[in-house]
């Protein structure tokens, strides 16, 4: 491992990138504690409670939120406007053929979705300046227009400024720039959540109890890695051509299907939608509104429907992003055909059949990370922002684009004759890349 971190120095170009993510990593960290005017952020860190649509916007913010800074909307109206086009591409026969013009469509729809994400940065500032105006967080003493422009326009600009930043990382850093920047925000929360967890530790039973709890936090990590990286290999076969006087084809190779096609999408959209009735009956109180929304909240109930939603929306997005159809007529179009199945639509079904039984497998994962922090905090008694750092959507994510950026690295150094950070005695490589 040492080895390997002394081989990164060796490489001019990748020395530079890694320079480069961490300054833009530490710019972002700086802007999260720029305030925006007008607002009181005392009053908002008392207004955002668990089970609040704020909660888990702040969570992927890096407490951008509850500070009320500049980049308080965080990443998310990207990537809300990148999943919207992705949908859109299904539905809009114009959409689908600017995602399979290749390049020229690519850029097409980049700049269609930095559209959508001003758009909706200017609803999303208005939304939470307008319920933070109705909860006393703002200032009396500006005039009512003049707050409602000046904090949208803040709020979208710090947005605006987030997406730049995230592309300048992909382009001229490692990793991908947007997961970056909400990786950033989330490990932010470690080092409190070891320092809650070592104030606990007499709760757990004294020292023992405390390194028992780390080894629980290094089980579910190592499931998380475990799952994200399996998959199921499909045999696929090319015939041999001839063209001219060569022969090419003839290889055998494999389809991977991974078992979790759609990431943290679907915990994002559950929990989100869960979340949001309790916020609208923060702001808005009926009777009506109150009693649902304390339904919706209560253990049980809220366990089984967060768990339903994201093995629904598991399937869902896997449908929406991975079309068999068009793998089976690539393979039939390259001359390639799985053995012992027909090409074209036969194989289609077949593919589509095993991914629904995978997804399965990928979708009750999911629902078991996400429900382990409520489970651990309502059955165990372990706080909230201690269960909810080493668990759920945030752990998810956060092993999620370590793995990516360290393959990332590996392929750099792999590609200039260095062993990785397996070393070769497993060949060099970073399992997840191997196929």
């Amino acid at each position: 491992m040492a080895e390997a971190f002394f081989n990164i120095a060796k490489i001019p170009e990748l020395r530079k990138r890694i320079v480069f993510t961490l300054l833009a990593l530490g710019l972002y960290r700086i802007g999260v504690f720029v305030p925006t005017p007008g607002i009181s952020a005392d009053a908002v860190k008392k207004i955002i409670s668990s089970g609040t649509v704020f909660d888990i916007f702040n969570m992927f913010s890096g407490g951008a939120l509850e500070n009320f800074s500049v980049f308080a909307l965080g990443i998310m109206p990207y990537i809300s406007s990148s999943i919207i086009f992705q949908l859109l591409g299904v539905a809009v026969p114009a959409i689908e053929r600017l995602q399979k013009e290749g390049e020229l469509g690519r850029k097409k729809i980049t700049q269609y979705t930095r559209y959508g994400t001003v758009l909706l940065s200017l609803i999303q500032g208005f939304g939470i300046s307008y319920g933070l105006r109705s909860q006393g967080a703002a200032f009396t003493d500006i005039p009512v227009w003049q707050y409602y422009l000046t904090t949208m326009l803040t709020l979208t600009a710090g947005t605006c400024f987030l997406m730049w930043l995230g592309e300048q990382i992909t382009e001229r850093g490692i990793g991908n720039g947007i997961s970056l920047i909400i990786f950033g925000g989330i490990v932010t929360r470690i080092p409190i959540g070891f320092r809650d967890a070592w104030g606990l530790k007499e709760q757990f039973g004294g020292f023992f109890g405390f390194l028992l709890l780390l080894g629980f936090i290094f089980l579910v990590i190592s499931a998380i890695i475990f799952f994200e990286r399996s998959h199921r290999r499909i045999p696929v076969q090319y015939a041999k051509r001839v063209i001219g006087n060569k022969l090419y084809g003839g290889q055998a190779t494999h389809l991977p299907l991974k078992i979790n096609s759609a990431g943290v999408i679907p915990p994002i959209f559950a929990s989100s939608l869960l979340a949001f009735p309790a916020t609208i009956a923060q702001f808005v109180q009926t009777g009506p509104l109150q009693a649902i929304s304390g339904f919706l909240m209560t253990s049980w109930v809220h366990m089984t429907l967060y768990a339903g939603l994201i093995i629904f929306f598991a399937y869902f997005y896997t449908a929406v992003s991975f079309n068999p159809q068009d793998v089976s007529e690539n393979m039939k179009k390259h001359g390639g055909f799985i053995p012992g199945i027909r090409p074209g639509k036969t194989t289609a079904e077949h593919i589509d059949a095993i991914l629904t039984k995978i997804t399965l497998g990928g979708a009750l994962y999911l629902a078991a990370i996400c429900i382990l922090p409520e489970f651990l905090t309502q059955k165990m008694g372990i706080p909230s922002s201690l269960a909810y750092t080493f668990g759920g959507t945030s752990l998810l994510i956060a092993v999620g684009v370590a793995m990516d950026t360290l393959s990332q690295i590996e392929a750099h150094l792999l590609s200039r004759h260095y062993e990785g950070f397996l070393g070769s005695k497993v060949g060099g490589r970073f399992r997840g890349r191997r196929g």
